[in-house]
């Protein structure tokens, strides 16, 4: 499946702030919408599927009783819920956009992908484009947000309920996966990330030889004996002063023509198969700018060219 074969966007709205500290990532998904997401894809040519938005219980309603992995039954019942859905949409052949929401929901959208692969006989591959490694495990996080666990757990680490959404675990082989743009990890992760074997595109390496390399040696690991891979986007790769709302800004991150040319990368391949945009927060933007900014970095993921 890909964009060029098909031809209907599936958008997927999951507002939920629970996997983080700061408050504001469950309006994500308002922010671009009112940024007028919807109109950009159907003005590429894009049929658009009626949108849907995943229910998310309140933080204010809930007590999160282990400071390991906060939230975590609201959290892994957001998730599973989701996953049954990018599965679903996946196997009707329609592409899947979710848009956050903070970072943890991405254990249910690679999930779902991964299961649609799975029934194929098929591996998947991963973009995680971030600021941050998000491979701290219960115990080992210092905070107990979930938001910095989800690829540990989609590679079959930290806690057996959230790495076992679907009933199958790992959901990605590490060879297959490329994180790319991290620098800010925490102690304790340093370590599982050196362990996991996956691929990481670190600022310093982005730097010394460029995005366009960097993005060419990504596309070799996700698609190298796959059925085509994901695409997890968090904007607080980009540096603060292209997507300022966000709650976990990095200063020295990724410029706004740097994000470009990966997603254009991605959209010449053909074989981007889903894909998720997470940590907008609007509370912490300026004149929506952000969103309006993710907004045309989506469409380049999908394939809009400058000529």
């Amino acid at each position: 499946m890909n964009l060029t074969a098909h031809k209907t966007v599936h958008i997927i709205a999951v507002p939920m702030d629970l996997g983080a500290s700061r408050r504001g990532t469950d309006m994500g998904p308002s922010a671009l919408r009112i940024a007028g997401l919807g109109a950009a894809i159907r003005g590429m040519g894009y049929q658009l599927a009626r949108e849907q938005d995943i229910n998310v219980p309140a933080m204010e309603t809930h007590s999160s009783e282990d400071s390991d992995a906060r939230f975590k039954p609201q959290i892994l019942s957001v998730c599973t819920t989701l996953a049954g859905r990018v599965k679903e949409i996946m196997g009707s052949g329609e592409f899947p956009l979710v848009i956050g929401g903070d970072h943890s929901i991405a254990m249910g959208t690679v999930a779902g992908a991964a299961a649609h692969f799975r029934d194929a006989g098929e591996e998947m591959g991963l973009i995680w484009f971030d600021a941050h490694g998000d491979m701290n495990v219960p115990g080992v996080s210092p905070s107990g947000n979930i938001h910095g666990m989800p690829l540990a757990h989609l590679l079959g680490r930290g806690d057996p309920d959230l790495a076992g959404i679907l009933g199958f675990s790992p959901k990605v082989n590490p060879k297959n996966v490329a994180l790319i743009g991290i620098r800010d990890i925490d102690s304790g992760e340093r370590k599982i990330i050196r362990e996991s074997g996956i691929h990481v595109f670190t600022m310093r390496d982005i730097d010394e030889i460029g995005m366009a390399k960097v993005a060419r040696q990504a596309m070799e690991i996700v698609t190298a004996g796959t059925g085509g891979f994901h695409v997890s986007f968090d904007v607080d790769g980009c540096d603060p002063s292209v997507i300022p709302g966000s709650g976990t800004l990095v200063h020295g991150g990724i410029r706004f023509r740097e994000a470009h040319l990966l997603l254009e990368y991605c959209a010449d391949s053909h074989k981007m198969t889903s894909m998720e945009v997470v940590e907008l927060n609007p509370f912490l933007d300026q004149g929506n700018v952000s969103a309006e900014r993710t907004l045309h970095l989506i469409t380049s993921a999908l394939g809009k060219s400058i000529i």
